[in-house]
């Protein structure tokens, strides 16, 4: 790896991961198919993307602790029980009382106009505060993970650079994911300026084609600032490209990397155990392609079962998965397939 410092990589080996944004509960319309409008039962899962990171990091075998803020209720406290089930700490999630609301998503298990309604009023997450990212023992941890949703909302976008620059102080990467949620953000401007002062923070940048574009204003630009970021901070930086697969700026290397063929269920939470996995990868002492290609696998498997946090795999899963399934595929074939991470 000619990007990324040898110094970091070796952190990164620790397997102990502080992760800090969302998390919430996920409402799965069922049986998969049935449109939201139309259902007579949900079923309920872990989610949000900081949480789900979490999950896929701790189902890998890795430690992963979670920063957040969750509702003093039963929504609240369904996630710090869904959190204990998947062996992610939850020491540093903090309970607040009054008006705020701990994240609800109400979502379909289908891939033809898949709806995703999100309640995020008063979101409890949006509470975390400067304080909160003070309490991290940061050397403790191999690297610090976040996501853009993270930066949209006060006070979380002042404690969340506080924690970026305290992690750089600590000499533990920073790992990035875009994460752009259009509902969460003012305006699109807010968001390509704010996430690109976090992004040129970021030893680890992880973002899909359009995110990138929202950052550089167009999509060949976007292009463009994925390498620009990569040479100037000397960062591995992930361009997905949803079925055309992904582009990876490791210095002056570029890694393309196919996705996985799979009869889809659902088009979200892919991003989130592609970035799990491939940090799990690395972790383990796995090259750079392989641990693309595990991201890639882990993508692939979430999108072709119900719930996202409930469909991370485990080690035994993801290899078992990639030993029977064709590796990653490229260009015209690739267009034909099912996924996208």
């Amino acid at each position: 790896m000619n990007g990324l410092a040898p110094s970091l990589l070796e952190s990164i080996r620790k397997n102990r991961f502080v992760v800090l944004g969302r998390a919430g509960m996920d409402l799965y319309a069922d049986p998969p198919g049935a449109e939201t409008e139309h259902a007579t039962a949900f079923t309920t899962a872990l989610g949000g993307s900081s949480a789900n990171i979490a999950v896929a990091i701790a189902r890998q075998g890795g430690e992963a602790s979670l920063v957040t803020a969750v509702s003093d209720d039963a929504i609240g406290r369904f996630v710090r029980n869904q959190l204990a089930s998947y062996g992610v700490d939850a020491g540093m999630v903090r309970t607040i009382c009054g008006q705020v609301r701990t994240s609800l998503a109400l979502v379909e298990t289908r891939l033809e106009n898949c709806q995703s309604v999100i309640y995020r009023n008063g979101a409890a997450d949006f509470e975390v505060t400067e304080e909160d990212v003070d309490a991290i023992d940061y050397a403790a941890f191999g690297a610090f993970i976040t996501t853009g949703t993270c930066l949209a909302a006060e006070p979380s976008r002042s404690a969340t650079f506080k924690a970026l620059d305290a992690a750089r102080a600590a000499g533990i990467p920073v790992i990035l994911d875009l994460d752009y949620r259009p509902y969460s953000w003012p305006t699109v401007a807010d968001t390509g300026e704010i996430c690109l002062r976090a992004a040129n923070k970021a030893d680890i940048l992880v973002g899909n084609d359009e995110e990138f574009a929202t950052l550089a204003g167009d999509t060949d630009a976007g292009r463009r600032l994925a390498a620009e970021l990569a040479a100037r901070n000397n960062a591995l930086v992930v361009y997905k490209m949803g079925e055309h697969g992904s582009v990876t700026h490791d210095g002056s290397q570029e890694i393309e990397t196919g996705i996985y063929r799979v009869d889809a269920l659902k088009p979200t939470g892919s991003g989130d155990a592609f970035l799990g996995n491939f940090i799990s990868a690395l972790a383990a002492g796995q090259p750079l392609e392989e641990s693309l290609r595990r991201g890639s696998a882990a993508a692939a498997m979430v999108v072709s079962n119900v719930g996202c946090a409930p469909a991370m795999p485990d080690a035994e899963q993801l290899e078992e998965f990639m030993t029977t399934h064709p590796g990653p595929n490229q260009g015209k074939e690739a267009a034909d397939a099912h996924t996208a991470f």
